[in-house]
């Protein structure tokens, strides 16, 4: 099961307690994955699409506690993409005029914004976490129709203190987060915890990663830096052998000038303890070398 999946199938193991909440998750669903008809000349009526098993008891459940009438199955088709079929599931008929009327209407007051938010993931929204081979990072979005229902959503997550964007793709509209700690915030709100561990669990892993990289990226770069240290002393001290100045240097400087043309690619730390002297005494030496190099130049 991915990360969604895990999302969804906690969000349907509790429904809001309160009326106006459950009317707020069946708005957001129907925002996202369904329509609302208000007394045109073929009725009122609201209608979903679903080939998620689950997710369509469950909102089948909500209307039914809702409105006291089971919805009916509307049409069925075939995807053959998923090889599921896709169920639409239609209320209308006795007594829809008032229940359109109740959902068409609902503006989610403060209470309503964690039950719109869960209506809405249940409809189209997916969540994507980094890890393994996959090139994605944290992601969390929700798909709508329309720019108003996109603007309504972005508006509740900040009221929320959410940080959300919007973006047209094709004719649709992207709610989108693109950050572990929106995402962490969203599965607060909705009191996915299940999901909110994953996430840690994630991110820590990922953090561990990121630490051993860093000290690899550093012991590379210091590797590199001394290889390339290394190379300019060489060049520095063949400059004196090939001038002749080698023996005209103080022994301890020439100790050392000899022995790293004889050893060039060692560390200093090893050429060092090659030479039976201390890493400190030994680059105090190279460091008074290369002085007499560049003033020689």
């Amino acid at each position: 099961m991915n990360f969604s999946g895990e999302i969804r199938r906690e969000l349907i193991k509790t429904l809001p307690p309160k009326r106006c909440c459950q009317i707020a998750l069946l708005r957001a669903f129907l925002d996202t994955s369904g329509s609302v008809r208000k007394g045109e000349e073929g009725g009122a009526e609201f209608s979903f699409t679903s080939e998620n098993e689950r997710i369509a008891a469950y909102m089948l459940g909500v209307v039914e506690k809702l409105f006291g009438v089971p919805m009916t199955v509307a049409g069925a088709v075939r995807d053959p993409k998923h090889g599921r079929d896709k169920l639409t599931f239609r209320f209308g008929g006795e007594g829809a005029e008032e229940a359109v009327a109740e959902v068409a209407a609902l503006a989610p007051a403060p209470c309503c914004m964690q039950a719109y938010l869960r209506g809405a993931f249940l409809g189209s929204g997916s969540c994507t976490l980094p890890g393994g081979d996959k090139k994605t990072g944290y992601h969390l979005e929700f798909v709508f129709r329309s720019r108003a229902q996109a603007t309504a959503l972005l508006d509740i997550l900040d009221e929320l203190q959410l940080i959300g964007s919007i973006v047209q793709r094709g004719e649709k509209y992207v709610v989108y987060c693109k950050s572990r700690e929106a995402i962490a915030d969203f599965l607060s709100v909705v009191r996915a915890e299940s999901a909110l561990n994953t996430l840690e669990s994630v991110s820590a892993a990922r953090e561990e990663n990121n630490q051993e990289n860093r000290v690899l990226n550093c012991l590379a770069g210091n590797a590199d830096r001394a290889a390339t240290a290394s190379a300019e002393q060489t060049v520095a001290f063949e400059y004196f052998k090939n001038k002749g100045m080698l023996p005209a240097l103080p022994e301890a400087l020439r100790i050392a000038a000899e022995g790293r043309l004889a050893y060039p690619t060692l560390s200093l730390a090893e050429l060092a303890e090659k030479l039976g002297l201390s890493k400190s005494c030994l680059n105090h030496r190279i460091r008074k070398l290369m002085k007499i190099y560049t003033e020689n130049l």
